[in-house]
């Protein structure tokens, strides 16, 4: 499963980079497979592993904020795996060109 999502607080003014910074610490060391883009992150994992990294960062950002906003989008695909990598490969690929990632 690919779920790619954003978080961050609604009560914290424009400057929300610490508190970004706080999830993607979490993310990082979760040990699962994931991409940082700069409109969120994917992560690769089962639910459990996914939604137990999305959970940790809401329980982290808790403690301090009264109001946070998550985004998320999903794709299931049973029995596929690689598929962070693989779908990038696949355009690539299907264009004859690497792209920027």
């Amino acid at each position: 499963m690919l779920l790619e999502f954003s978080i961050a607080p609604m009560d914290k003014g424009a400057a929300v980079g610490p508190y970004v910074a706080r999830a993607l610490d979490i993310v990082d060391r979760s040990g699962i497979p994931y991409r940082l883009n700069p409109m969120g992150t994917v992560l690769e994992g089962t639910w459990d592993e996914v939604m137990g990294v999305v959970r940790h960062c809401l329980e982290d950002l808790e403690r301090d904020c009264e109001r946070i906003s998550i985004t998320m989008k999903l794709d299931h695909r049973k029995g596929k795996t690689g598929a962070l990598r693989s779908k990038v490969e696949d355009m690539e690929r299907l264009l004859g060109r690497r792209l920027r990632t």
